[in-house]
């Protein structure tokens, strides 16, 4: 299957060459409404503001906010991931003006003390790959220290592919199941990760605002799509093996169509901003 994205210990870490192939995607993906509410309230910030990445991967959260944020004062964010590649080569392609440096552990072990003097947590794609504890705990963690939280491109479990396949809803529930497995002791939230997140931050008085943030695909991203099917069948058939029979002739059916350029793919996500009450960003109750 297509490896998970990096993650909490526990979770496979991801390959460079996956992450390599996602990030236009994820850049399209992501909101620049949330990106430019934090810009916002980081104009009057004094001094160069720490801006901390979970699960950061190859970086591609820096290249994408770093620019957007531009604060006055300069950058400095701290890299977290447990894979020692990734982050080797995160640090190495910081945007220019902004520093950093790698923090390698599991990053579902920071806490409110931990975060002291952050001006703002930021991750892609870790939601869905956190227990239900973990992501209480984040946002505890981010409210107790007072920190603004852009959480983005967490799945939501639907998908529309065009044309429609009689065997589309079958593959797309037991996917679904799939990341909401469980992997030794851990349960994933997969795709309630999002509902999970923003119970927790309203809980604490946060204001959170949240956006879409699908993928769209088509030909143009031939090789995304392949790969994101190889690893969506993979998965269906992990979670349910008696799929494995069709899983062959739909893969060479969505192929032709893929190089027909007839087939399109959505894969809905959604970013969520979370900022602790009496955080200085402008934030409006939803």
């Amino acid at each position: 299957m297509t490896p998970p994205l990096q993650g909490p210990a526990g979770t496979e870490t991801c390959p460079p060459a996956w992450l390599a192939l996602r990030e236009p995607a994820d850049a399209d993906a992501r909101s620049p409404e949330l990106a430019a509410v934090l810009a916002g309230s980081l104009v009057a910030s004094p001094g160069a503001v720490l801006v901390r990445d979970l699960g950061c991967g190859t970086g591609s959260m820096a290249r994408w906010l770093a620019p957007k944020l531009n604060p006055p004062g300069g950058q400095h964010w701290v890299l977290h991931d447990r894979d020692a590649r990734l982050l080797e080569h995160a640090v190495a392609t910081l945007p220019a003006r902004v520093t950093g440096e790698a923090d390698a552990g599991d990053l579902t072990r920071l806490d409110a003390a931990a975060l002291a003097g952050t001006a703002l947590v930021v991750a892609s794609a870790l939601l869905d790959l956190l227990t239900a504890g973990e992501a209480d705990d984040l946002a505890g963690a981010c409210v107790a220290a007072g920190c603004p939280a852009l959480l983005t491109l967490s799945v939501t479990g639907r998908v529309q592919l065009d044309p429609v396949d009689p065997l589309d809803a079958e593959l797309a529930a037991a996917f679904n199941a799939h990341q909401r497995r469980r992997v030794g002791a851990r349960r994933l939230l997969g795709p309630d990760a999002i509902d999970a997140a923003v119970t927790a931050f309203r809980r604490r008085g946060a204001l959170v605002r949240t956006a879409a943030a699908p993928w769209r695909l088509g030909p143009d991203r031939a090789e995304l799509v392949r790969e994101w099917l190889a690893g969506r069948l993979d998965a269906a058939c992990a979670q349910r093996p008696e799929l494995a029979e069709h899983a062959g002739a739909y893969r060479d059916r969505r192929r032709r169509e893929l190089a027909r350029g007839r087939l399109t793919v959505t894969v809905e996500h959604t970013d969520l901003l979370a900022v602790p009450d009496g955080a200085a960003v402008a934030q409006d109750r939803p």
